[in-house]
């Protein structure tokens, strides 16, 4: 599955499309202090329990690496991410 990604004025999304509809994405805004917000993270229930979710956050995680971004998750499914996984505690805002 190919994880896609736009940006405009600020705001962002990493998404999966699937015949011109969106059918995964994770939605961020990037803020000042050079954070990145995650604010929502949504699959379609046909790709349900196929880690489409956590290949977005995984996505975007590398790019916050790739552009020295601290995350901070509001996105509760994100959150349950990072508390699950430490090894990517490197980009979390450490503000949390």
């Amino acid at each position: 599955m190919i994880i896609q990604h736009k940006m405009t004025d600020g705001k962002g999304i990493f998404y999966v499309d699937q015949d011109g509809a969106i059918v995964a994405e994770l939605v961020y805004s990037e803020a000042p202090e050079n954070k990145m917000i995650i604010e929502h993270t949504e699959v379609d229930d046909s790709l349900s329990g196929k880690g489409i979710g956590l290949q977005l956050v995984k996505t975007a995680i590398e790019y916050a690496r790739g552009h020295q971004l601290k995350i901070e998750p509001l996105c509760s499914f994100a959150r349950s991410i990072f508390k699950k996984k430490p090894e990517f505690g490197d980009v979390l805002f450490s503000g949390l």
